[in-house]
């Protein structure tokens, strides 16, 4: 490729819901810089609907923690093969983008960029937060790396990393006031009552070990406010894991269980009880107070927690370095606490005020032209 023909081909590699959402952003921006632009790889219906050829649907990579991957491991070591081995023949790309994911796409942008292949990582790998030995993986595998969080170039300076601060892309697409009226006329919920969005996560052993749980506070809220709604964004694929859960809870009244859409749950609610992950980050940006939870595996964690580096797991937290909003993790996360905590906002005006006056602040320093500045850094790339 030279320097004039700019960028031909890009191959991506999401590997979850909130990978697809945030790439899809970045690739309609690649896509009006290089009209032409070929994209091929592993995406979900966002990148899809870009213009995305998918080899592979992004749920085939929605896998977290290191016992939960055991069962998967030979065909996730397959699918990174075969997929690299396309890459290398015929289907050679002029740039290839992984979106998070980096347990997947680590691996594979090193033998990419051994064999020439032009690389950049999109989401820098919380290194800072857990698992601090990532950070050399990534300085073998990224030209460059597209940072969500201002602090972080810096960081992967330190190491010899080019990287750029891009903003987060959802901090751009989210409004700062949300429109709560609209969202839930268009989840066909109440007006004026009070509305909790029940996020159990993105992947099927998020909800293998978190949806009981949330079901079963869920149900204890609405014993002790029969007022309550509630709204579930089913993630693609999940639905079906997600209404047996619902029903065996026996929850069947004033719950509204949608495909997808957890941007509008996120506005229509009042409160969320949700997964830790990207979608905590979401919530923050919506300005919804929030109880973060997260369960796995009893090896998987006692692994995870030996490698933490701070004293938060949530990005709400994270980000403002306080404990802004509760985490209930592992066996704290039982249904009688998860329902108390939650219920808790919902009596705190104050709470909620202050709250969100934090969460406008962290929006407003996340607010960048992610796709200008990405766009920038990558034609860089490209002429070096």
């Amino acid at each position: 490729m030279s320097d004039a023909q700019g960028l031909r081909t890009l191959a991506v590699v999401a590997g979850e819901a909130s990978g697809d959402l945030i790439g899809s952003h970045l690739l309609r921006g690649l896509r009006d810089r290089w009209p032409g632009l070929l994209s091929v790889g592993i995406g979900g219906p966002h990148l899809q609907a870009q213009g995305l050829q998918a080899w592979w649907p992004s749920e085939r990579l929605a896998v977290r923690g290191y016992i939960e991957v055991l069962p998967r491991l030979r065909e996730l070591l397959r699918m990174r093969a075969t997929l690299g081995d396309r890459l290398l023949g015929a289907e050679r790309p002029d740039l290839f983008m992984g979106v998070d994911a980096p347990d997947f796409n680590l691996d594979l942008e090193c033998r990419l960029r051994a064999a020439g292949v032009k690389t950049v990582h999109f989401v820098c790998p919380s290194f800072w937060a857990w698992r601090p030995e990532k950070v050399l993986k990534v300085k073998a595998a990224a030209d460059h790396v597209l940072c969500l969080f201002p602090f972080e170039p810096a960081l992967l300076a330190e190491h010899g990393i080019s990287a750029t601060y891009v903003g987060h892309p959802l901090a751009q697409v989210i409004p700062l006031v949300p429109d709560r009226a609209a969202a839930r006329a268009a989840l066909q919920l109440p007006a004026d009552a009070p509305v909790v969005a029940v996020l159990p996560g993105s992947r099927a052993d998020e909800v293998k070990y978190l949806a009981p749980r949330f079901f079963a506070a869920l149900q204890r809220m609405q014993v002790q406010r029969p007022d309550l709604w509630a709204v579930v964004p089913a993630a693609p694929g999940l639905r079906s894991a997600i209404e047996q859960h619902l029903h065996a809870a026996g929850l069947h009244q004033r719950v509204r269980l949608v495909d997808g859409q957890s941007h509008a749950a996120l506005a229509a609610c009042d409160v969320t009880l949700i997964a830790s992950g990207t979608a905590t980050l979401e919530a923050a940006l919506f300005k919804r107070p929030m109880v973060i939870a997260y369960r796995m595996h009893p090896v998987s964690w006692w692994m995870m927690r030996g490698k933490q580096l701070q004293p938060w797991v949530g990005l709400p937290n994270i980000l403002l370095r306080d404990f802004v909003v509760p985490e209930l993790l592992q066996d704290a996360a039982t249904p009688d606490a998860l329902a108390t905590a939650t219920l808790s906002w919902l009596d705190r005006p104050e709470a909620i005020a202050a709250l969100q006056t934090r969460f406008d602040a962290l929006h407003r320093d996340l607010r960048r032209d992610t796709v200008a500045l990405s766009t920038h850094a990558i034609e860089a790339l490209l002429a070096r």
